[in-house]
């Protein structure tokens, strides 16, 4: 009998799987870099999320897929867009959120849900490294830290600097600068992690800003950057054991909706998000824009918790 169903994101620099009993309970989680060849990450985390369960394939009712190569999934019966499933994902970890700000390798994403549990409006950028966790590995390497320590550097910052450029390349170029000054590198790294939450908080003035405020993804596992985002919007994060799962597990839970009503209509939101989605991104040398509005008869069902 298959009793479990499979959620996958398959993101820029990582793929993250989830697999959910019919309850909806969590039963394996797994994430993996996508490192030179794509198709490696997706399936060492497919796999270790399935030996996580001591299952294998065969035993998934249902699997849906997300993230921006969702449809180079095999195993997938339907894919589902980002926005929605993040947002899927961060309200189930946190139902009383009703903003979502997501940074992953080389995205972000800001969406506001209601109260109701549907995707109103989001902003994003993915269209160059600006603020994701590709701008900090970049900046780490030219600082000549880890990725890993980067933040608790940042943290015991004593003198407030500037890293006016979020272009990953003239911003490498201030910072080498800034440290040929003289300046230290927890300084140089705290005037990085400023320079994401302002960006961060670009993105959320074009959605509005809402309490309570849940960060998904990477970054969020980054305590300079969520600090320096909390000082930016005055507001507390609320932070999940695993942040990076959100998208993964909002693709598994869709994917027990389908075998719990598998004559229901859903809602196609493919389309009306893709064509969101290619308005709303971001560039270098553009700011942000906001997709629009969706009309409430087209607004996404997040659908029960």
């Amino acid at each position: 009998m298959k009793s479990f169903v499979m959620g996958i994101d398959f993101g820029s620099t990582t793929t993250k799987t989830v697999i959910l009993d019919l309850k909806g309970k969590l039963v394996a989680s797994c994430v993996e870099s996508q490192g030179s060849i794509s198709a490696e990450g997706s399936r060492a985390s497919m796999a270790g999320a399935l030996a996580q369960a001591g299952i294998t394939q065969k035993d998934i009712a249902r699997a849906v897929s997300t993230g921006y190569g969702r449809r180079m999934i095999e195993v997938a019966d339907q894919s589902y867009t980002e926005i929605t499933c993040h947002a899927r994902g961060a309200i189930a970890m946190f139902p009383e959120a009703r903003l979502v700000i997501d940074i992953g390798g080389q995205d972000s994403k800001v969406i506001s849900v209601t109260g109701d549990g549907l995707v109103q409006q989001f902003a994003m950028n993915d269209r160059c490294a600006a603020g994701t966790g590709k701008f900090l590995e970049a900046l780490a390497r030219a600082v000549q830290v880890s990725v890993e320590e980067m933040g608790a550097l940042a943290m015991t910052s004593t003198e407030r600097l500037v890293v006016s450029n979020m272009c990953a390349t003239f911003a490498e170029t201030e910072v080498i600068s800034l440290l040929a000054e003289g300046k230290s590198k927890p300084d140089v790294l705290g005037a990085v992690h400023a320079a994401i939450a302002s960006r961060t908080a670009g993105l959320v003035a074009r959605v509005g800003n809402r309490n309570p405020i849940v960060m998904t993804g990477g970054v969020a596992k980054n305590h300079a950057a969520v600090h320096y985002i909390e000082q930016e919007l005055r507001a507390k994060m609320l932070i999940a054991p695993d942040p990076q799962i959100a998208g993964a597990l909002g693709a598994a839970l869709f994917a027990l909706d389908e075998v719990a009503k598998p004559s229901a209509e859903l809602i196609d939101e493919e389309d009306v998000v893709d064509e969101a989605m290619s308005t709303a991104s971001g560039c270098a040398t553009q700011p942000c824009k906001t997709a629009p509005k969706l009309p409430a008869n087209e607004r996404l069902l997040i659908g029960p918790m």
